[in-house]
């Protein structure tokens, strides 16, 4: 079985749960300021850990979701959903 990382790098894992279509997508987004950790904006580079809280601006909308695994690989639609819990 593959090792599950115990953090991991926002930007990876905002791609990996299919929030946005590349990782460099991801990292731009955070670079501009529209990713939050734990109400805090954070870097692309911050290590994310299960049970911590994401508020992220994406084209209008605001999703605040709470991480409840980490991936470094991006899946199915089904699979990135199980990535976390949308509040």
């Amino acid at each position: 079985a593959p090792t599950v990382p115990d953090s991991l790098r926002l930007d990876v894992w905002l791609w990996a749960a299919r929030f946005w279509k590349t990782r460099s997508q991801a990292k731009q987004a955070a670079d501009a300021g529209r990713v939050e950790v734990d109400g805090v904006v954070a870097k692309p580079s911050r290590l994310l850990k299960v049970g911590q809280t994401l508020g992220i601006q994406r084209e209008g909308e605001r999703f605040v979701v709470t991480v409840l695994a980490l991936s470094e690989r991006r899946g199915s639609g089904a699979d990135a959903a199980l990535l976390y819990r949308e509040s």
